[in-house]
């Protein structure tokens, strides 16, 4: 593995300094072909020192936004670019930015980076903790045990039975968690029932729970603010009302049918277009979305799309903290793409 990020490194770098970038970025075949990017959280605070593969810094996210204009990138609505791609009129270099949940950040943080650059994006928005405008769990739970990674502590009135955390290494915390998860879901816990269990993870850490909650920290926008970030330039789309993917048609349509009934009773739109949560897709799902109505689903598969790409499994680049510079300036330009051919070619 090391091996082979060492090629993928040199090659991205050569590519780059040859002036491959370049003309890739000024091919036809970059000009019929559509990059679409997608985010998590931006951060409000040091989110991104938490977890860098959800979060990043709100200086990173801006250069992010600076490259793509540096670049000379068409950023366009995603609707408006899935259309021009299937009529084969795509301006050059075009992207898209989608951003994934709906937390809060979005509004306080990316929206006025957006609007600064005058970029269009898609949020696929989750319902469930909206409605109950509470921290989202387990990410509240995976946090809060990050920021007690110094700390021992006697969980035992947390989970009911004789357990230790030791939140010092992150395979301690990992362990924490899947014990928090693995307990709440044993016991068939509700929204208010987990973020219970949030306050008395709070207090075992030494943790001001309230301070925590009017932060807004992995927190959903609330329905006022969904009002305010709707607009001909943010679009708000579908991604299940509880964050889940059931594994049968009546749940799979059910959670898509509470999510578009919470964002039609706040905006009045019949949203369209999906994100499958985590990623998680599979074959047996296009027919359920296409009955749901969804006319596009983006997947977290790495890729750029064409005329010929299937709609319902639409690729993304996820960007995250992990992302160097020149590794995002060469998915702009189309190389990022074609990157796991080269490395092929130059390790054979």
């Amino acid at each position: 593995m090391g091996i082979l990020k060492s090629i993928k490194r040199g090659v991205v770098a050569a590519g780059k300094s040859s002036g491959t970038f370049r003309l890739i970025a000024d091919s036809g075949w970059r000009q019929s072909r559509l990059l679409i990017l997608g985010y998590h959280g931006v951060s409000l605070e040091d989110e991104h020192e938490w977890n860098g593969a959800l979060y990043m810094s709100p200086a990173k996210f801006r250069s992010r936004m600076e490259a793509i204009q540096r670049h000379g990138c068409a950023v366009l609505p995603l609707q408006e670019a899935l259309e021009l791609l299937r009529l084969r009129h795509l301006p050059p270099r075009s992207v898209a930015l989608t951003f994934d949940d709906g937390t809060y950040d979005f509004y306080k943080t990316v929206c006025p980076i957006l609007k600064e650059y005058g970029y269009p994006a898609t949020v696929y928005l989750t319902t469930y903790w909206m409605t109950l405008q509470l921290p989202v769990v387990p990410g509240t739970w995976s946090y809060m045990l990050w920021k007690g990674r110094n700390s021992v502590i006697d969980a035992s009135s947390l989970l009911d039975q004789a357990v230790t955390f030791d939140l010092r290494t992150p395979d301690g915390r990992s362990r924490a968690l899947r014990q928090m998860r693995a307990w709440a879901e044993s016991q068939d816990l509700a929204g208010e029932q987990c973020d219970a269990m949030s306050r008395q993870l709070a207090d075992l850490l030494g943790l001001d729970y309230q301070e925590f909650r009017s932060k807004r920290i992995i927190q959903l926008l609330r329905p006022e603010e969904v009002k305010a970030v709707a607009s001909p330039s943010v679009s708000v789309q579908l991604h299940t009302h509880h964050h889940r993917t059931a594994k049968d048609r009546e749940g799979y349509l059910r959670e898509l049918q509470e999510n578009r009934r919470q964002i039609n009773g706040i905006l009045g739109s019949n949203p369209t277009h999906f994100c499958y949560p985590s990623g998680n897709h599979k074959p047996e799902h296009i027919p359920w979305l296409r009955e749901a109505g969804v006319v596009s689903a983006t997947t977290c598969v790495p890729g750029i799309v064409s005329a010929s790409t299937n709609p319902l499994q639409l690729p993304r680049l996820i960007d995250t903290s992990f992302l160097s510079d020149v590794q995002f300036e060469g998915w702009l330009a189309g190389f990022g793409a074609l990157l796991p051919h080269l490395v092929r070619l130059r390790a054979a």
